[in-house]
């Protein structure tokens, strides 16, 4: 990869003229409700200048500083999940026509372009996860396909891991390897530029870079293994398939389930998690109806349900069944764990559950492979 450009911080604000011009509606982080989320971005003071975050099991909180930076920060209640596998969409219409008969139409969305600035590193593996999802195999799924089309993605190393992130034991951060469009290594004067397609790359073309130098260079190096080296949670393996499916007695399920109050949280903040549920909605006229789909959870009563019987019908079941899933199951399906090491489901789990303990727990400090 050729060496990245320089942009000076007081240039920000023509990166997202260029991607306005460019035809896309730019997506950025921006603080609400005591929250990083990502918005639209209409300019570059929309941005978390300053803020910082801290996450424990149950617990996330912002700062404020007088640094200049705008992505000192680890990840917010958000991935990228929402913006293409949305949590309610009509998949199709059904109406009558005069004689009486049903006629089916499928919907997909008219995408919209859209940029998307301050991706992190796990959440471009969890976009991997999604796309071997929605987009392999012979049936792939079109409205997500439509989305995907559309999107471009800005990337920001992290730098600043929250106490929750564990994304160095899944192998997927906390630098951008691949997946990207453009990515970004923040420092207090400015951004490292780098280019990882043709569509980066002619927006890269119209920025006033200078050449990056060493000095920076070698900077943004150290504030990546500095990331990497202050992680303190992990997975006892990437591959945990065979040891938790030989432990479905273990106590430790029990005892979390004690805690867990089914919520569903964890899944609702998962990059990956994807269950969802449909339905139908007539209308009142009973002339036209509408399938709709719609984010579930394996915490759900129903989500479980099928004629006469809950299949997972208490809470140590369905906290098996997601932890079992997510770092065993996952492997038969897509050659990889779920869990991107996001930390999200720890900071975002009301009681504080963490996916880590819980591993330990069941599967004691098996090495890594």
């Amino acid at each position: 990869m050729p060496a990245p450009g320089f942009l000076a911080r007081t240039a920000l604000a023509q990166l997202l003229t260029a991607l306005t011009q460019a035809g896309y509606r730019c997506i950025g982080p921006q603080v609400r409700d005591g929250a990083i989320v990502y918005d639209t971005l209409r300019s570059v003071q929309d941005l978390p200048h300053g803020v910082h975050d801290r996450q424990a099991p149950g617990s996330y909180r912002l700062e404020l500083s007088e640094s200049p930076r705008c992505f000192a920060w680890a990840t917010g209640p958000q991935a990228l999940k929402p913006l293409l596998f949305v949590p309610r969409e009509t998949l199709w219409h059904a109406e009558r026509d005069v004689q009486g008969a049903l006629r089916f139409a499928e919907t997909v969305p008219a995408a919209e372009a859209l940029a998307v600035i301050g991706v992190r590193a796990c959440d471009l593996a969890a976009l991997r996860l999604h796309d071997q999802h929605f987009l392999a195999g012979a049936y792939p799924d079109p409205a997500y396909r439509a989305r995907r089309a559309s999107l471009l993605l800005i990337a920001v190393h992290c730098t600043h891991p929250a106490d929750s992130c564990f994304c160095v034991s899944t192998g997927d951060g906390p630098r951008a390897a691949d997946d990207f469009d453009l990515a970004l290594s923040e420092l207090d004067d400015g951004f490292l530029v780098e280019a990882g397609s043709d569509a980066g790359r002619r927006i890269a073309a119209t920025l006033p870079l200078e050449t990056a130098s060493v000095a920076r260079q070698s900077t943004a190096h150290a504030e990546s293994e500095h990331a990497a080296r202050t992680q303190q949670r992990r997975l006892p393996s990437r591959n945990l398939r065979a040891t938790l499916f030989a432990n479905l007695e273990h106590p430790r399920w029990q005892e979390t389930a004690n805690r867990c109050l089914s919520c569903g949280n964890c899944t609702s903040v998962c990059p990956t998690c994807f269950c969802h549920r449909e339905h139908d909605e007539p209308a009142l006229d009973g002339k036209t109806s509408a399938h709709l789909r719609q984010w579930d959870s394996c915490f759900t009563q129903g989500h479980s349900y099928i004629h006469g019987l809950t299949v997972h019908a208490g809470t140590r079941e369905r906290y098996r069944q997601w932890l079992t899933h997510k770092l065993g199951g996952w492997h038969d399906q897509y050659g990889r764990s779920g869990c991107v090491g996001c930390g999200r489901c720890i900071s975002w789990c009301p009681v504080g559950i963490d996916i880590t303990e819980e591993a330990a727990a069941i599967c004691g400090d098996t090495a890594h492979d």
